[in-house]
């Protein structure tokens, strides 16, 4: 290209030297660069979306900094037609496919989690205070629905763990097969305490048929999902409000706890709330509903 932009020959000449059709020769003749001119329209539209939602969905995101997914989900309340893919092409072409952090971020291999059936339960607490004091947040969730529960006590001793697990089993409507834990005194004895009785927390499982697993020593992050969810519930409540008891942090706890399982989509149930996950779980499987588990 570079030489027919320079060469003095005459098309036909230039043709026969190069094997080129004489028009060919005639149009990179007059390109002022050898490079391909752009494809496509001049001005790219969207074909499923008009300018008015378009405009909507870029400032939506501008606003609240919402994950692709996240954004999908919320939009389609008043976007029915709107596509993953569109919603994507949307962002690119106007620079705001990656989140701020995500642009500053490198590129990391993400590993999956094994899929279980519904379940297989994670439990964990965590620390949280209010005006009056310190109080101990017990969570557990769900691996598969993201059924979540979540209740405070003043101590995190093993009498207190094992009834917050009693709870959970009793509210949970599937038959729950396995719970992931810590190491914890709350939950298991230490090594060099071993004792002939079963502990508080293991009595419940075995009473109600549900293999007890524990991560391991000094790895706290096998247990992630929980550890999520605790810091959602931090972010939701403690971290953004100031609470003077106990009685008030707990009211706005489960009415969080409320919206999440009834109202909060999520990318892993493929953009469906935890309890979408379970209805959809007892239409394909009514018999792990079938069974009454045990709170004693």
């Amino acid at each position: 290209r570079r030489a027919i932009q320079a060469s003095t020959g005459s098309l036909n000449k230039l043709a026969a030297r190069y094997g080129l059709h004489p028009r060919t020769v005639a149009k990179w003749r007059k390109r002022p660069t050898p490079h391909d001119a752009p494809m496509g329209p001049a001005r790219p539209v969207s074909t499923v979306l008009s300018a008015l939602e378009e405009a909507a969905a870029l400032a939506f995101r501008q606003r609240t900094l919402l994950p692709l997914d996240d954004c999908l989900h919320a939009l389609q309340e008043s976007i029915p037609q709107v596509a993953l893919s569109a919603l994507h092409r949307l962002f690119k072409r106007h620079g705001i496919r990656r989140l701020p952090a995500e642009a500053s971020r490198e590129e990391r291999p993400k590993k999956t989690f094994k899929a279980y059936a519904v379940g297989y339960f994670h439990v964990d607490f965590a620390e949280v205070c209010t005006e009056e004091g310190r109080l101990y947040l017990f969570v557990a969730i769900d691996r598969t629905s993201k059924l979540a529960f979540a209740q405070l006590h003043p101590q995190a001793t093993a009498e207190r763990a094992a009834d917050f697990w009693r709870r959970v089993v009793a509210a949970v409507p599937y038959r729950i097969t396995t719970v992931l834990t810590g190491n914890g005194v709350q939950v298991a004895y230490l090594p060099h305490r071993q004792r002939a009785e079963p502990h508080r927390f293991a009595a419940v499982c075995a009473a109600n048929g549900i293999e007890h697993r524990r991560t391991h020593p000094a790895h706290p992050w096998t247990n992630g999902q929980v550890e999520r969810l605790n810091r959602t519930l931090k972010e939701a409540t403690v971290r953004r409000y100031h609470y003077a008891d106990e009685a008030a942090l707990n009211t706005h706890l489960q009415t969080f706890l409320r919206a999440y399982n009834g109202g909060k989509r999520l990318k892993k149930p493929r953009g469906r709330t935890p309890y979408e996950c379970v209805c959809d779980q007892y239409r394909q499987n009514p018999a792990i509903f079938a069974a009454t588990q045990s709170t004693t």
